[in-house]
């Protein structure tokens, strides 16, 4: 076989995923819907004739710098809001902690609160797990989780259902996760270089890291024919990696209008401080939403009482149309970012040891 080259760090990229995983999925069964896909934040198995499972899973992420309770609700969050993206509530729930020889009882014990508090707030139970602690283990993953969700047959979403015509939404706006990852990990750095309401606007963002209520407020307006037609996190390679992979797995074209995304004058000012581009960088909190032209005006509505910001950023087109960004009044073809800068950029920080 040909090699495929691992990337540096993050994710890896759709050529791997296509050279190395996609070809040896084990068994076919008439029953998985959808496949596991580059871009894709779940997979779907049909359990009855009307009802459907979407599953997804990822790290356990805990950060002790945020706190053990901001850690835990982050890395609860980041499960969840991809299984969310099904248009359907998290229904249970598998967390597998390996967690470092270091971590104390009651550290656990904060974390574990957390977890079990916001699995209540959404009526998710935790079916069963595995919890210990490793020689060789350490921060941030520690462990691994798995989220499922239970819904009708017609009425669970991936972008693959994303259809000609369909207008683009996101909500919050680019790089939403690496300004409050940063503003929360490097607080006295950013404080002294950017100013101390900067920072606090900054800091701020760390609870808009989830789009848990993104999805589920939007898929009352309706779904498919009728609404929302998929729904994607947008998190490694941030906004502009996940409308790209909207496309790839919908196998349709699309044209994005740079201008009408949005950043936020901190979110500006901290993805400057650390030198790395927010359209393309890391942004769980980002929803990307394809919905039906005639319910767009719903939709933004909607979200806007559920105190949820949004824009229009583009439009669904066409396969053989191709796939555009439009900036500066220059229209240039939409390819993916690949690597995600703030990896790299966060790994420069704490090598300078910065605080």
């Amino acid at each position: 076989m040909n090699k495929i080259q691992f990337p540096d760090i993050g994710k890896i990229s759709p050529e791997f995923f296509n050279h190395y995983i996609y070809p040896q999925l084990g068994k076919k069964r008439d029953d998985v819907l959808v496949y596991p896909q580059h871009g894709v934040d779940i997979g779907i198995i049909e359990i009855s004739n009307d009802k459907v499972m979407a599953i997804t899973t990822d790290p356990i992420y805990i950060v002790p710098q945020y706190g053990w309770e901001k850690a835990a609700w982050f890395a609860w969050h980041i499960l969840a809001s991809d299984v969310t993206t099904s248009g359907f509530p998290p229904s249970y729930a598998v967390f597998d902690f390996n967690l470092p020889m270091n971590i104390t009882e009651d550290e656990f014990e904060k974390v574990w609160s957390v977890i079990h508090k916001e699995c209540l707030k959404y009526g998710t139970a935790i079916v069963t797990g595995h919890t210990a602690r490793y020689t060789g283990t350490d921060y941030p993953m520690v462990g691994g989780a798995t989220f499922i969700a239970v819904g009708s047959k017609d009425k669970y979403l991936t972008p693959k259902f994303a259809k000609e015509g369909d207008l683009v939404v996101i909500t919050k706006g680019a790089a939403i996760e690496a300004v409050g990852i940063f503003a929360n990990t490097f607080k006295n750095y950013i404080k002294d270089k950017l100013g101390e309401e900067i920072f606090t606007k900054a800091e701020n963002l760390f609870y808009k890291m989830s789009t848990v209520d993104d999805a589920l407020t939007a898929v009352k307006i309706g779904v498919r024919d009728d609404g929302v037609t998929s729904l994607h996190d947008a998190t490694e390679c941030g906004v502009i990696g996940g409308v790209f992979e909207v496309a790839q797995a919908s196998n349709k074209g699309i044209i994005i209008y740079k201008d009408k995304i949005p950043v936020l004058p901190e979110v500006k000012a901290v993805c400057d401080l650390f030198e790395i581009d927010p359209y393309v960088s890391i942004s769980e909190g980002t929803l990307v939403i394809t919905v039906r032209p005639n319910k767009v005006n719903l939709l933004i509505e909607e979200l806007k009482n559920a105190g949820i910001e949004s824009a229009i950023v583009g439009e669904i087109l066409p396969e053989e149309k191709g796939r555009w960004i439009v900036e500066n009044n220059q229209t240039k073809k939409l390819e993916h970012p690949r690597v995600d800068p703030f990896w790299q950029a966060i790994a420069n920080a704490f090598e300078m040891k910065l605080n």
